[in-house]
C-alpha cells in the first residue's frame, strides 16, 4: 500500500510516517518509480510505535525495542528484557519527580491568591 493508504489505515499523517521513516522506526519497500511500499504488518508497526510514544518512549528508545512489541486483542504490551525494564523503570523515577515539581508549583501558585 503506498503512504497515503497507510496513513488513512493507521490515522498517522504522511508527514508521521515519514519521521518514523527517518527515524529508522518504519522501513518500507521502495518501488521501482521511488514510492514507498507498506505491507499489513506496517499497520500493527505503526501502531505499535504511536502506543510506545504515547507511553512516553523517545524514539531511540523505541528504535532499540520496536521488536519487543506484542500486539494482540488486547493491545500493545512489551516483552520485558532487563535493559528495557531499565528504561521504563528510569522514564517512571523521571515522571515521578516532574509530578512532585507540578504539585509544588501548583501548592506555591495556591499560596499566592488569598483563600476563601
Amino acid at each position: 500500500m503506498l503512504i497515503s493508504e497507510l496513513a488513512e489505515r493507521t490515522g498517522v499523517s504522511a508527514r508521521a510516517l515519514r519521521h518514523y521513516e527517518d527515524r529508522r522506526l518504519l522501513v518500507p519497500v521502495r518501488n521501482s518509480n521511488g514510492y514507498r511500499n507498506y505491507s499489513e504488518s506496517d499497520v500493527v508497526r505503526v501502531a505499535q510505535i504511536r502506543t510506545m510514544i504515547s507511553a512516553g518512549l523517545g524514539a531511540s528508545t523505541i528504535q532499540q525495542y520496536l521488536d519487543c512489541a506484542r500486539t494482540d486483542d488486547h493491545g500493545t504490551t512489551l516483552e520485558m528484557c532487563p535493559r528495557l525494564r531499565a528504561e521504563v523503570d528510569s522514564l517512571a523515577v523521571r515522571l515521578d519527580a516532574s509530578q512532585a515539581e507540578l504539585r509544588d508549583t501548583q501548592r506555591r501558585l495556591s499560596g499566592l491568591t488569598p483563600g476563601p
